[in-house]
């Protein structure tokens, strides 16, 4: 159990933004298999929206902190491949 004041505010800090990151991480894996889904179906248009969907949720993702953006950057890069073999 933390000590000092600090380490109990530092404790209930860590707690709210571990949840954060947790719903945030939830919601990048979701827009991915939606994605995936719609690729599986081969259904251009569906996947192009969905595409669109998950980078927004990666890219928000980015802006907030919770995952580094070379990560989300290769989430996006990776997503736009398998569209592109998909579409081409």
């Amino acid at each position: 159990m933390a000590n000092t004041k600090s380490a109990v505010k530092r404790m209930r800090q860590s707690l709210l933004s571990r949840q954060r990151n947790r719903r945030v991480k939830s919601h990048i894996k979701n827009a991915e298999k939606r994605f995936f889904h719609f690729l599986e179906e081969n259904d251009k248009d569906k996947a192009r929206d969905a595409y669109l969907t998950a980078g927004k949720v990666i890219d928000k993702a980015v802006s907030k902190g919770v995952i580094h953006k070379n990560t989300g950057a290769r989430k996006k890069s990776r997503l736009s491949q398998k569209l592109n073999k998909l579409v081409g």
